[in-house]
């Protein structure tokens, strides 16, 4: 059963991290309100190493930019080693400036990591937070198309789509939903928005990905009897989670992310409804209330 749970938490990282309506939050339901946790194991820690696989569909779906972008760092160094400078600043270089600069907004959460991680068992606050990411949808759906793009947006912009990804830390609020809403609303090109959002993604989720097996190293270790079970669901998750993405991007063609809201609106109403009926212990298939 614990493999079938893993399975099953996989595949719903996968779908939902790349789709805009809250892996975390999703995960969070599924584990403190239906019961679908891997025994023995910490949900976040669990949580985290699902993002590994999400960050393997990246890697996968988004290849020959990253391809770049490596290749444009060492040319980066090369020219300050040389002291050349240049006229006019290739795209891929600008785009990592960008996301050098979205990422910064993340270590303002170092501080209240702990409190933002409590946030997780507490399924009233992530049906409240699936009901903001229904508006930020909506909103974003009726913006008139953008047309930044690497080559044109600015470094404030890159700033504020990464407190946007920092705010979408809190479990129930989409961080792909979050960054391509903000990217939106700064005047990104739709298809822009959204590959500047998922490769934003890769210095977030390898930082969480450090910091949580620190903490697990110094708490002891990992139980090897549940590798078996991290390795599944971070396979599950990489493999649905390459699916989204392209999913993700014909939704960015057409521009209906809207559509995702309403489902939003009806997670969130439906976990808090549940929240309260658990509460109240008037659903006794549900996990008792903490």
């Amino acid at each position: 059963m614990t493999l079938l749970n893993s399975l099953i938490l996989g595949i719903i990282q996968g779908v939902a991290e790349f789709l805009p309506i809250s892996s975390s939050g999703h995960l969070s339901i599924a584990q403190n309100l239906l019961g679908l946790g891997v025994e023995g194991t910490d949900d976040v820690f669990f949580d985290v190493l699902l993002h590994l696989g999400t960050l393997g569909a990246v890697f996968v779906a988004y290849w020959q930019d990253i391809k770049e972008m490596i290749l444009e760092f060492f040319r980066t160094i090369g020219d300050l080693a040389g002291r050349r400078t240049m006229e006019k600043v290739p795209p891929a270089r600008r785009l990592i400036l960008l996301i050098v600069a979205g990422t910064l907004p993340l270590f303002l959460i170092l501080p209240i990591k702990d409190a933002v991680e409590g946030l997780y068992a507490n399924t009233f606050f992530v049906g409240g937070a699936l009901l903001v990411t229904g508006l930020l949808l909506y909103f974003c759906d009726r913006l008139r198309k953008g047309r930044k793009n690497e080559r044109s947006a600015s470094i404030v912009d890159a700033l504020i789509v990464g407190l946007g990804q920092a705010v979408a830390t809190c479990p129930g609020i989409s961080r792909s939903g979050m960054t391509i809403s903000m990217g939106c609303f700064r005047g990104f090109e739709r298809r822009f928005a959204v590959r500047f959002a998922f490769l934003l993604s890769i210095p977030a989720v390898l930082g969480a990905n450090i910091l949580q097996i620190k903490d697990v190293v110094e708490a002891g270790g990992i139980d090897v009897k549940l590798i078996p079970g991290y390795l599944l669901g971070v396979a599950a998750a990489a493999v649905s989670g390459y699916l989204s993405i392209r999913l993700v991007r014909m939704v960015a063609d057409k521009g209906k992310f809207g559509a995702f809201a309403y489902y939003c609106w009806a997670a969130g109403a439906i976990t808090v409804i549940l929240s309260v009926l658990r509460a109240l212990n008037m659903l006794p298939w549900l996990n008792p209330a903490a």
